[in-house]
């Protein structure tokens, strides 16, 4: 049996590629909220034009490649076949990529529809669609082309997030051009603001999590080299996952104009929603039963781990955000950051790292990656910056929200705003450094990709002389 796995080998490249660019922009934004002049006063510079192009960067272009890669590489090996139109497989990488540049060009240019997670304009949604259209036909088609009766349940996750990102996507980016840079969105008002965040938080559970969760049951049992924990829970998790998602998006519009029944109702699924993630975070973690004394020695297992622990403390992080006295503290603040990314270092980006370092040799005919103490190094300034980040996001927020509610006897607000931004400042400074630090493990992980693509072996330490 022979698989396509040159195009799992384009989008690897291209992830760890996007990655590294993604992040720098994160940091270059982090940077300008400590020290503002690092705009330097351009306008393709600035905080507001550069913001959507890295969540677009990271979200879709380093998480993108990474969910159409690895998906395209397990489903040929959990079917046992080679892809379904394999034409139409280079054609989805290719036209994902043209996508990427598009938002690249655009975003800095200030041509956006001001959306959340959704800011590309109209002729780069179409051709989203069409690219994800071909995508779904590629994936599907192997399915249906299978060997095997059986459609394992990382099949079943990538589903859903094809399935669902196809409909979020068409359904929220309804409009009508009027010119090739713009277009009017059919919805108004409070109908526009619950389509957006019914898409937007559906983004965060069907891209950011049903996809990784698909990545995660192939990869975390393959480097484990043993079975997933309980494959009935993993199915009752799928079921639950998709069932409860959809219902969460309205948290984000607590304190809003929107009616109040409707901010419960997703504040109730979102406090639900903490079964199913758990479940799924217990079933990866408790996969290496039995092989714990496996993470002494291989670190790409101690990137998926830690990217279960931080999927586990995410989405227990998140229901409680959705309490909505616990949101009025929280809401607009640095927490809110601290928890997104949280999810999106921590759980997105450390699976994402893990599952390319499992599959990137298998692409290349090598048995494992260049330098294993790379990946060492790589996992540990990773996870240092990680920590860096979140801890000051979090201490942040909490601090901002109670100086923003705090009042003197007269009634009049104890703080000013610049207040609660001066008192800011020297978190910024924490998260910038790490964001450095998660940008440096980014770079160690291109040296240590193109090392491997290159089939050279480290040359083999000479034994010392021995000592009679």
């Amino acid at each position: 049996m022979t698989y396509n796995d040159k195009i799992s080998r384009q989008f690897a490249v291209m992830t760890v590629v996007w990655g590294i660019v993604g992040m720098l922009v994160g940091v270059l934004i982090a940077a300008q909220l400590w020290i503002p002049a690092l705009n330097f006063d351009v306008p393709w510079l600035s905080y507001g034009r550069l913001r959507p192009l890295h969540t677009n960067a990271v979200i879709f272009a380093f998480g993108g490649c990474a969910l159409i890669g690895t998906s395209f590489y397990v489903v040929q090996r959990t079917c046992h076949v080679r892809l379904f139109a394999e034409k139409l497989a280079s054609f989805v990488f290719w036209g994902w990529q043209l996508v990427i540049v598009a938002a690249a060009i655009t975003l800095p240019l200030g041509i956006t529809q001001g959306k959340e997670y959704a800011e590309l304009e109209w002729p780069i949604d179409v051709l989203i669609a069409v690219v994800w259209v071909a995508y779904a036909v590629v994936f599907f088609g192997t399915i249906a082309k299978r060997r095997v009766g059986h459609i394992y349940v990382a099949n079943w996750f990538y589903g859903a997030f094809i399935l669902t990102i196809a409909i979020l996507h068409i359904v929220n980016n309804l409009a009508l051009p009027v010119t090739p840079t713009k277009a009017y969105h059919i919805y108004t008002g409070s109908v526009d603001a619950l389509v957006q965040w019914w898409y937007g938080h559906n983004a965060v559970g069907f891209f950011l999590t049903a996809g990784f969760l698909g990545m995660m049951y192939y990869f975390v049992p393959k480097q484990a080299e043993g079975p997933v924990y309980s494959y009935r829970l993993s199915i009752v998790h799928f079921w639950a996952l998709i069932a409860i998602y959809m219902w969460a998006g309205p948290h984000h519009l607590h304190y809003t104009a929107m009616p109040d029944w409707i901010q419960s109702l997703g504040m109730v699924f979102s406090l639900i929603l903490l079964a199913p993630s758990w479940g799924g975070m217990i079933n990866g973690i408790m996969t290496l039963s039995g092989a714990w004394h496996k993470l002494r020695t291989d670190p790409i297992l101690k990137f998926m781990i830690v990217g279960l622990s931080f999927y586990g403390m995410s989405t227990f992080e998140g229901p409680m955000m959705s309490i909505k006295t616990v949101n009025a503290l929280s809401h607009y603040t640095d927490w809110t950051i601290g928890h997104v990314h949280s999810g999106a270092l921590g759980w997105v980006a450390m699976m994402t790292i893990g599952a390319t370092y499992t599959m990137m040799p298998r692409l290349v005919g090598e048995k494992e990656m260049y330098s294993v103490k790379a990946i060492d190094l790589h996992f540990w300034v990773s996870t240092i910056g990680v920590v860096f980040y979140v801890a000051s996001m979090w201490i942040a927020g909490v601090m901002q929200g109670l100086m923003w509610r705090a009042f003197n006897d007269d009634g009049t607000l104890t703080y000013t705003f610049i207040e609660t931004i001066a008192a800011t400042k020297p978190y910024y400074a924490i998260r910038l450094l790490g964001g450095i630090l998660v940008v440096a493990g980014m770079l160690i992980m291109a040296w240590n990709t193109w090392k491997t693509m290159a089939g050279k072996r480290p040359e083999p330490v000479p034994a010392a002389d021995p000592v009679y």
